[in-house]
């Protein structure tokens, strides 16, 4: 005997409603509170969510803040292509240190080190996502003859002074960039060591 009921489905079943739920709860609160101003609980009454649901999928508070700015950084900041490698890495860096001074932009930051109880799959994933996405974007350079460079070059010589001259309240301003950027190019005169 078959039930004439049609059976709705919707896309993504539970599982993606309770991820949405709490990746909208875990944004506003970084915005209202700030990292470190809220706990799984105040995420879960938020989201509608059992605290438990949380704890079973993500495993701590650090690691949704983790995939939530991984999968923002793709959407609030897609990498440029201007053309020429100058131009992706100076618009590039123009984006990062435009954006860390917007509301809740610390967090990746202050999660990858609250994080250090996560195994290193839950800590690596979400960095891994964006590396993958600045390494196409040096390849795209490479494979118009440009210099070739490693992702690290971006992180060791863009986000890390970024990062770390907005942590000691220093200004960053255009010729800054200029000089990380310029930091950057001459990393390709160094051996690879990776």
């Amino acid at each position: 005997m078959t039930d004439d009921r049609e059976v709705r489905r919707r896309p993504g079943g539970r599982s993606a409603r309770v991820t949405a739920a709490v990746h909208t709860a875990v944004d506003e609160l970084l915005v209202e509170e700030g990292p470190g101003g809220f706990t799984v609980a105040d995420v879960a009454r938020r989201a509608g969510v059992n605290p438990s649901s949380i704890h079973r999928r993500w495993g701590s508070l650090e690691a949704v803040i983790l995939e939530l700015e991984a999968a923002k950084l793709t959407e609030i900041s897609p990498l440029p292509d201007t053309g020429t490698l100058r131009g992706d890495l100076l618009a590039y860096a123009r984006t990062a240190a435009a954006d860390i001074v917007r509301p809740g932009r610390l967090a990746f930051l202050q999660a990858l080190i609250g994080a250090r109880d996560l195994n290193t799959e839950q800590r690596s994933a979400p960095l891994l996502q964006r590396a993958a996405q600045l390494q196409s974007m040096l390849d795209r350079a490479r494979d118009r003859g440009e210099p070739s460079l490693h992702y690290t070059a971006i992180v060791d010589c863009i986000l890390a002074p970024v990062y770390l001259r907005y942590l000691l309240g220093m200004s960053i301003d255009e010729p800054d960039l200029e000089l990380f950027l310029d930091r950057t190019l001459a990393s390709t005169a160094l051996p690879n060591t990776r």
